[in-house]
């Protein structure tokens, strides 16, 4: 039996070799996008040097903060939503072997005894001689024929049979599967890259705004600080009656006011620390960001030219991964129309005596082949085409929409980059002006020039360019980080699953436990750097 199961797997190979090159449903072409020739917001910025392009892979270290790198490596192995994307991608890898299992015959095997009497009433004939014909027992005769042979006999039935089937792939339904669940999978690898990219820029931004909200507050205290000598000096000269009472009221609201402004930045301070938390995976009760001075420095992105954006955005890898996919489905769909060939074989060993089991005459076995069509299905191909269609078009619109929301991204962030820093220049010449005349109208104020209340508004207005100035810094941080990612963050769909980064010890477990489709190029991914040891191959 076993050279008959190695003849009919080397003829079926040999089949699949002549019908390989036939499959339905149309080829997959990436569809064109509009790609603009430069960037609109980009005009007059300064060419790129090789030292302004993002490290591959870690873009956060371009902002040259140690607390910021540590935190942003966290993310990657504790944030739940990353979690979440790779066990979906573990997901598609696996989907790729449900599909390509469709490529081999499926072969059962079973062994089993039975032992039972017949009726004695089965007619007439003599009970002497073999016994044959019973119930699952081929072979044998009686001397009396028939069922009299077997009138109130007891029989045994040993019996170890296999079973093979198998439905050829002609019109390359399965092939189609198999390249639907490959797309399907790399798409999933591109999206585990976007909630990737998502969770670390979150957490830059939140990162820079918690800090902005720390030199807010260190401004506040200093302020506060200052407020509050008024306050002393303005309350000594009112007790001697230099000042009026309303000097003094006005310099106790405009220090209170202050100390609740640092009070309340502390609400939005925690907000975002808590933020942070969630992103690394730690209950937000049991995370701590203490405050710290930080030199915030808006780094150089290199924006390049349009047509790269289809090549460094995870999202846009993963929109034409999915036509692809829904691209193979039509092919699924049309392969109905066509008939199915399937071969099937039978073969094992029976006998009433365990004696004789595994003899030779008690072999058995058969082969067959069957084609079947479809005749009338009410329309159910002609839907299902359709639908596969649809759903194409579908995919074919949001690839072109994730297209189109790009550039606007980058657009958008390249364009508050250079508005903010212009808007940052004029606003330190306004502090500059302001803490001169700050310096100004104390002095006068301690030489009794001026009243309490004329020095209260040049310090308000001083505090205010100040507050102004560290809000703008904490903006074009945000955008910075934006920008980036909005640039795909160094990523390349080149890093899309592929052979070449498969180690040897993949390979060799890929070899033993997936068949190979030798009608389609080799693909792979190593998950090691990610807490897996799956793999993509084709």
């Amino acid at each position: 039996m076993l050279l008959f199961l190695k003849a009919a797997l080397a003829a079926a190979a040999g089949i699949l070799v002549l019908i390989t090159g036939c499959s339905v449903g149309p080829d997959y072409v990436r569809p064109p996008t509009a790609a603009p020739e430069a960037y609109k917001e980009n005009a007059g910025w300064k060419v790129a040097q090789p030292r302004d392009e993002l490290p591959r892979g870690r873009w956060w270290e371009v902002y040259n903060d140690p607390q910021l790198n540590t935190l942003v490596e966290q993310v990657d192995i504790s944030n739940q939503n990353i979690a979440t994307a790779e066990a979906n991608f573990r997901q598609a890898l696996a989907l790729i072997r449900v599909a390509r299992a469709a490529y081999w015959p499926t072969v059962t095997g079973g062994t089993s005894w039975t032992r039972f009497k017949n009726s004695e009433n089965l007619g007439g004939g003599s009970r002497s001689g073999s016994v044959g014909n019973a119930p699952g027992v081929s072979g044998g005769s009686a001397s009396g024929g028939g069922f009299g042979a077997l009138q109130g006999s007891t029989v045994s039935n040993y019996l170890m049979t296999s079973n093979a089937s198998w439905e050829l792939d002609i019109w390359g339904k399965v092939r189609r599967s198999v390249e639907s669940s490959r797309a399907s999978a790399e798409a999933s690898a591109a999206s585990l890259e976007v909630v990737r990219l998502s969770a670390q820029a979150t957490l830059a931004q939140s990162y820079f705004q918690l800090r902005a909200l720390d030199e807010q507050k260190r401004l506040l205290d200093k302020t506060a600080a200052a407020y509050q000598k008024i306050y002393d000096y303005t309350k000594n000269r009112y007790a001697v009656g230099v000042s009026s009472r309303n000097d003094l009221l006005l310099a106790e609201t405009q220090l209170k006011t202050t100390q609740a402004q640092a009070i309340d930045v502390g609400v939005l301070r925690s907000q975002l620390e808590h933020a942070i938390a969630t992103l690394l995976g730690k209950p937000a009760s049991v995370f701590t960001l203490p405050a710290a001075p930080v030199a915030m420095k808006v780094p150089t992105v290199p924006a390049g030219v349009p047509s790269e954006l289809l090549e460094r955005r995870p999202d846009i890898a993963a929109a034409e991964r999915n036509m692809a996919a829904a691209n193979a489905q039509i092919g699924v769909a049309l392969a109905a129309y066509y008939p199915t060939l399937t071969l099937s074989s039978t073969g094992g060993f029976q006998a009433s005596d365990v004696a004789q089991w595994f003899a030779w005459p008690s072999r058995f076995w058969s082969l067959g082949a069957a084609a079947a069509t479809t005749l009338i299905d009410g329309g159910l191909r002609g839907g299902q085409t359709a639908a596969a269609r649809a759903v194409y078009d579908s995919t074919v619109a949001t690839y072109r929409q994730t297209v189109l929301t790009g550039f606007q991204e980058v657009e958008d962030n390249l364009a508050a980059l250079r508005i903010l820093e212009e808007e940052s220049k004029v606003q330190k010449e306004a502090v500059k002006a302001a803490v001169r005349s700050l310096e100004i109208s104390t002095n006068q104020y301690h030489a009794g020039t001026i009243n309490s209340i004329d020095l209260l508004v040049v310090e308000t207005v001083a505090f205010n360019n100040q507050r102004t100035e560290i809000t703008i810094m904490g903006n074009r941080m945000s955008a910075s980080v934006l920008l980036v990612k909005a640039l795909g963050g160094g990523w390349k769909s080149s890093d899309l699953p592929s052979a070449a980064n498969r180690p040897p010890a993949a390979k060799a477990e890929a070899k033993q436990a997936e068949p190979r489709d030798h009608s389609e190029p080799a693909a792979g991914l190593n998950l090691a750097e990610r807490g897996g040891d799956e793999k993509l191959s084709r």
